[in-house]
C-alpha cells in the first residue's frame, strides 16, 4: 500500500514538474504579445465588426490584416441555390439507402414496398447523374 502510494506521489510530482505531457494546445511559435488600441465612434466599431464578420475574421485579425497588407480578403461562403438543392438531394438519397442497407445487414430480406423505395432512389440517383452531366456540358 505504501509503494502504491509513493508511485503515485512521484508521478503527481512528475506531472508538476513539466515531465509528463499534460497535452492541451500547442504553444504558438510566435505569440501576439503587443496591443494596439484604435479611436473610434460607435458607428465606425459596429461598421468594423460587420465587415470583419463578412470576412469570417475576428475584428483583431481583420485589422491586422488590413494594417498589414492594405487589403482584407473576403471569404464567400453562399454556394449557388443549385449546389445546395444537389446537396440536400444528395443528402436525402444518402439516408435512405443507408437504412435499407441497415434493415438488409440485419438479416431482414426487403419487403415490395422497401423494393420500390430502393427502384425510385436508384432513378433518382440515374436522373441527378444526367442533370449533372449536362450542366457541366
Amino acid at each position: 500500500m505504501e509503494d502504491l502510494i509513493k508511485k503515485i506521489s512521484r508521478t503527481v510530482g512528475k506531472e508538476k514538474k513539466g515531465k509528463i505531457n499534460k497535452g492541451g494546445r500547442p504553444k504558438v511559435p510566435h505569440k501576439k504579445s503587443e496591443a494596439l488600441s484604435v479611436m473610434c465612434n460607435l458607428l465606425e466599431k459596429k461598421i468594423i465588426q460587420a465587415n470583419a464578420r463578412n470576412a469570417g475574421k475576428t475584428v483583431s485579425v481583420f485589422l491586422r490584416d488590413l494594417g498589414l497588407h492594405n487589403r482584407a480578403v473576403i471569404r464567400v461562403r453562399t454556394l449557388p441555390r443549385s449546389v445546395l438543392q444537389l446537396t440536400g438531394t444528395l443528402n436525402h438519397i444518402a439516408a435512405n439507402i443507408n437504412q435499407l442497407a441497415k434493415k438488409r445487414n440485419q438479416g431482414n430480406d426487403l419487403n415490395g414496398m422497401e423494393r420500390a423505395l430502393l427502384n425510385q432512389e436508384i432513378r433518382s440517383l440515374q436522373t441527378l447523374v444526367k442533370d449533372i452531366k449536362n450542366a457541366i456540358s
